[in-house]
C-alpha cells in the first residue's frame, strides 16, 4: 500500500497487525542500497509474525514503489569519494537523516508509538539514524551486515567493488538480471551458497517490479555524505543487536565489531560463513539471537 509520509509517497508492507485490545509489538525492517523490501526473506518475515510481532517493510525513498527523486539530478560518485578521502563535506541529494525521517513518518501514519527498528546494510545505518533521532520511539536496535561509517574502517573487496560499480552490459531484463546475479555470488555467504536459479528467479521478480539505477547512486551519496554517526553513536541508550557475517566482503566483519564497540551495551554476534545477504541458513541463525533480543527489549521497557 502506498503511504503519504514526510511529504513523499512510501510503499509499505504492513504484515501481521492482529485485532483486538492488545496491539502487538511492531518490527520496522529497513533494506539496504537499492534494495526493495521484496528483499526480505518471507520465512523471516513470517518468523516474526509466528513470534507475535507486526511486521512492517517499506521500499526506501528512491527505489521499488516508493517516490523517486530524478529532479535532484544524478550524482558525481567519483567526485564525492575523493573529497571524501580528503575529509572534505560531501553534498548529497538527500540525506540518512531524510530517510530515517521516512521510516518515523510511516509510523507515525500507521498509528504506532514504539516500533523496534532492523536494518540491513545501509538500512543498518538508517536504522542507527532512526535510533539517534527519535529514541523514545525505539524499542530495541538491530544492526545487522551494516557500519557505524567512522574512517579508517576496512573497505570491501576490490573485485567486489568492480562489480559494484559496474553497469549491466543492458537495459533489458536479461542483462539486469545477468548483473546483479553476478554481484550477489560476489557477495553472498560462502558458507550458505545459494542455488543459482532461485537466485535468477528472486533478481527477475524484483527488477520486474522495479528497477531504478540513478535511485543507487543517490542512495549510495546519502551514505558517503553521512560523516559523523559513528561519534553520535556514543550517545545512544537503547537495546543493540549487531549481527555481522564473517565472511562479508563488501562490510567486513570489522565494521560490525566497530559498531557494536561504539553503541553502549552493544551485543555482537558474528556468523561464520555469512557474507552480505539473506539467505535460509543465513536468516535461521539470524533468528536465535533476533527474537530473544526483542522480547528481552521489551521486559526491560
Amino acid at each position: 500500500m502506498k503511504l503519504r509520509a514526510n511529504g513523499i509517497d512510501i510503499e509499505v508492507e504492513d504484515a501481521g497487525p492482529g485485532s483486538g485490545a492488545q496491539p502487538r509489538p511492531a518490527v520496522l525492517l529497513i533494506m539496504g542500497l537499492g534494495m526493495q523490501l521484496v528483499a526480505w526473506p518471507p520465512v523471516m518475515v513470517q518468523a516474526l509474525i509466528d513470534a507475535g510481532y507486526r511486521v512492517i517493510r517499506l521500499d526506501n525513498r528512491d527505489i521499488g514503489l516508493s517516490q523517486k527523486f530524478d529532479h535532484l539530478g544524478q550524482p558525481n560518485l567519483v567526485w564525492a569519494s575523493i573529497r571524501y578521502k580528503l575529509g572534505l563535506a560531501v553534498k548529497a541529494p538527500y540525506a540518512l537523516h531524510d530517510m530515517a525521517a521516512d521510516a518515523l513518518a510511516v509510523l507515525d501514519a500507521l498509528g504506532v508509538q514504539k516500533a523496534h527498528v532492523v536494518g540491513v546494510s545501509m538500512g543498518g545505518m538508517i536504522a542507527q539514524r532512526v535510533a539517534l533521532a527519535a529514541p523514545e520511539r525505539v524499542l530495541s536496535l538491530t544492526s545487522i551486515m551494516s557500519s557505524s561509517g567512522a574512517r579508517g574502517l576496512p573497505q570491501a573487496a576490490p573485485h567486489v567493488m568492480r562489480v559494484l560499480l559496474s553497469r549491466p552490459a543492458g537495459k533489458d531484463l536479461a542483462s539486469v538480471t545477468d548483473h546483479y546475479v553476478r554481484l550477489f555470488k560476489a557477495i553472498g555467504s560462502p558458507g550458505f551458497p545459494v542455488d543459482d536459479a532461485e537466485l535468477r528467479e528472486h533478481i527477475t521478480a524484483a527488477a520486474r517490479r522495479s528497477f531504478h539505477p540513478a535511485g543507487v547512486l543517490r542512495q549510495m551519496m546519502a551514505i558517503v555524505a553521512d560523516q559523523r554517526r559513528a561519534s553520535e553513536l556514543a550517545g545512544l541508550r537503547v537495546p543493540t543487536l549487531v549481527v555481522h557475517g564473517k565472511a562479508d566482503p563488501l562490510v567486513p566483519f570489522a565494521c560490525g565489531e566497530d559498531t557494536a564497540r561504539r553503541i553502549r551495551g552493544a551485543r555482537l554476534v558474528g556468523i561464520e560463513g555469512m557474507g552480505h545477504d539473506l539467505p535460509k541458513g543465513v536468516v535461521e541463525r539470524l533468528l536465535e539471537p533476533l527474537i530473544p533480543h526483542l522480547k528481552a527489549a521489551e521486559a526491560a521497557s
